[in-house]
């Protein structure tokens, strides 16, 4: 029998509302079991981008990373946002390890080419070290990771957190039983995001498909949503969207995804 593996992955403008995060954290540090926390700072980084006079851009929700762009991130995502969060962690009770894809050589990237657009140093994920992070889950210490991996040759590459929290639970789900949950501002899926009435509880492909054509879901969502299905189509056993209320409360509002 597997051993049971959740996976969440916090937004960034989790991370970036104390509020929110300490909930969030507090919600985490309660999970029982083997746990990973996957996380970027996307919005953070934005406004140490702007103190600095350098332009935010972004293609479909995606961030268009330079190479002052990556410096950013790297500060902020490995740096500033993944410490503070292991030492919020710690005081807890959450034994936690701060990493980012380069260390033990967890996750590899390629620089993305095969788009329409150049988004810079942004890495596609070509192969997560399965091995070395059951190690660490295996000595009870808690991974969180942020959202900057590396390509092999020395070069490290912005890479979006939600499909770093997709591959990874892919790969782990070969021998574990993963669920995935993103932890994010909304409490899931809106058909439109200003009537709560239309939170979609259970999110098909093929609702997500059309919903994406008609413009309902667009921006961040799309990525976000894309990398859940994958992690579906991949073996791991649940994918939830939801609030930092959903990590406190599970009865709590909140979309799944289903084939």
């Amino acid at each position: 029998m597997n051993k049971k593996l959740i996976i969440v992955k916090i937004g960034g403008k989790v991370t970036a509302n104390e509020a929110e995060l300490e909930k969030a954290l507090f919600a985490f540090s309660k999970i029982e079991g083997k746990k990973i926390l996957v996380h970027g700072g996307g919005k953070k980084a934005s406004e140490v981008a702007e103190m600095l006079n350098i332009d935010s851009k972004f293609i479909d929700g995606r961030r268009i990373t330079d190479k002052p762009m990556l410096e950013i991130a790297v500060m902020v995502y490995a740096g500033l946002v993944n410490k503070s969060i292991v030492a919020k962690l710690q005081s807890l009770g959450c034994n936690a390890l701060g990493v980012c894809g380069a260390d033990l050589n967890l996750i590899k990237a390629e620089k993305r080419t095969n788009t329409e657009f150049d988004f810079g140093l942004v890495g596609d994920i070509t192969k997560v070290n399965s091995k070395a992070t059951n190690s660490i889950l295996e000595a009870d210490q808690t991974l969180v990771i942020s959202s900057i991996t590396h390509d092999g040759n020395g070069q490290l590459l912005n890479t979006n957190a939600d499909a770093i929290a997709a591959k990874l639970s892919e790969a782990m789900a070969d021998n574990h039983d993963v669920s995935l949950i993103y932890c994010f501002e909304h409490k899931g899926v809106f058909t439109d995001i200003h009537d709560p009435k239309t939170l979609i509880e259970n999110l098909s492909k093929l609702d997500f498909d059309s919903l994406k054509n008609s413009g309902k879901i667009k921006d961040g969502m799309i990525p976000k949503l894309s990398s859940g299905f994958s992690a579906i189509k991949n073996k791991v056993k649940s994918v939830i969207i939801g609030n930092t209320d959903y990590l406190i409360n599970k009865n709590n509002p909140k979309t799944t995804l289903i084939n």
